[in-house]
């Protein structure tokens, strides 16, 4: 696995540990780490920490040409508000550990420029299938369905 991606996995695990939903990101600029985080909308009683976001949130303020050298990981395809975000931002390239438990914005990210990688990683895809079928009320209040 890409080294990454493993440490986006990481923060999922830290979410998971923590109560939270086990999704994880990381922002990488030139090889670097400048921001890592995970979904902390439980712990935080948060309407937008998606794990994207707190990455985000990690890396600080940093100029607009860092933002379009950097390569996003997450776990997890990102969801309207996060693909906004890196659309915004001008964040050229995104690496996904799965999709087959959420299919975000991926292609109106590409519409806009975006390179989208899909790992399809087992233990991404794993970790999220697990923990839908133990809380599935919390999956679907985050993704904002209702609990069937």
């Amino acid at each position: 696995m890409d080294e990454f991606l493993e440490m986006a996995l990481d923060e999922a695990r830290t979410g998971m540990a923590e109560g939270g939903i086990p999704i994880g990101s990381v922002l990488v600029h030139r090889g670097e780490v400048i921001g890592r985080g995970h979904n902390r909308r439980v712990q935080r009683d948060s309407a937008i920490l998606h794990a994207e976001m707190d990455a985000l949130e990690a890396a600080g303020r940093q100029p607009a040409a860092t933002y379009r050298e950097c390569t996003l990981y997450t776990t997890l395809s990102p969801c309207p508000m996060c693909s906004g975000a890196i659309v915004l931002y001008g964040i050229p390239r995104v690496v996904i550990g799965e999709n087959e438990s959420f299919h975000g914005e991926e292609e109106w990210l590409r519409g806009h420029g975006v390179e989208v990688t899909v790992i399809r990683d087992p233990e991404c895809r794993r970790l999220m299938r697990d923990f839908i079928d133990t809380h599935p009320e919390l999956w679907h209040e985050d993704i904002g369905h209702d609990c069937p």
